[in-house]
């Protein structure tokens, strides 16, 4: 896979008009379409689920990269998969047996990848790190859009890079949280390889520019 992604995050896209949201996001430059699943569990806020997942399979032609945001990730993995999701992230605070879940994406077909709250050490990946194919690093707490992003990130998404290139992985490294215009490019150059947006892109006034000018 090509770095320097960018995947705008349909949480922020006009519910009431998705489709359109959809197909200008595949007449932009975006790389990847983010779904945020949510359960009001594991984090304070429900988003959508299947039925999302469906109109999304439906008008893109995008690669898709959900984000589970749920407890018991595990139970519900292949039927997002068979919804048309390419790539399927779980948090390792919500994953009892996270090599069992990796394994059993990739088995279904589809990318895995695991993603690491704020408050979470990248530390803790060392014994997964070979085997998934992205870590997703929570640059805010997850639950909400819109929030501010925290600045020790830079300092993770070093520590990440250190962990994969140190076990010979080939994890792309994504970033989901406050990401916007002003700092794209600096993430970029700090090792991340894919950038989720959200407000950044869909207040945007013109959200197929935004796109380019977060790639340059």
């Amino acid at each position: 896979m090509k770095t320097k992604l960018i995947a705008p995050s349909l949480l922020a896209a006009d519910f009431g008009n998705l489709q359109r949201d959809i197909e200008m996001l595949n007449h932009s430059q975006a790389d990847w379409i983010h779904v945020d699943v949510m359960d009001g569990r594991f984090v304070p806020n429900i988003s959508f689920g299947f039925p999302m997942m469906k109109t999304v399979q439906q008008h893109t032609t995008k690669f898709v990269d959900v984000h589970l945001m749920i407890v018991e990730p595990e139970k519900y993995v292949e039927e997002f998969i068979n919804q048309g999701a390419d790539l399927v992230s779980v948090h390792y605070e919500a994953c009892t047996h996270l090599h069992r879940t990796i394994h059993h994406i990739q088995d279904l077909g589809a990318k895995a990848g695991v993603v690491l709250n704020p408050s979470t050490p990248v530390l803790m990946l060392e014994d997964i790190i070979a085997d998934v194919d992205l870590v997703l690093l929570m640059s805010v707490n997850p639950g909400f859009g819109g929030q501010k992003f925290i600045e020790n990130t830079y300092k993770k998404i070093a520590e990440t890079k250190d962990l994969i290139l140190s076990n010979n992985s080939t994890a792309l490294i994504e970033v989901d949280g406050g990401v916007n215009i002003d700092n794209a490019a600096k993430l970029f150059e700090a090792g991340a390889d894919v950038l989720v947006a959200g407000n950044a892109v869909f207040s945007a006034e013109n959200p197929e520019r935004t796109i380019e000018l977060m790639k340059i």
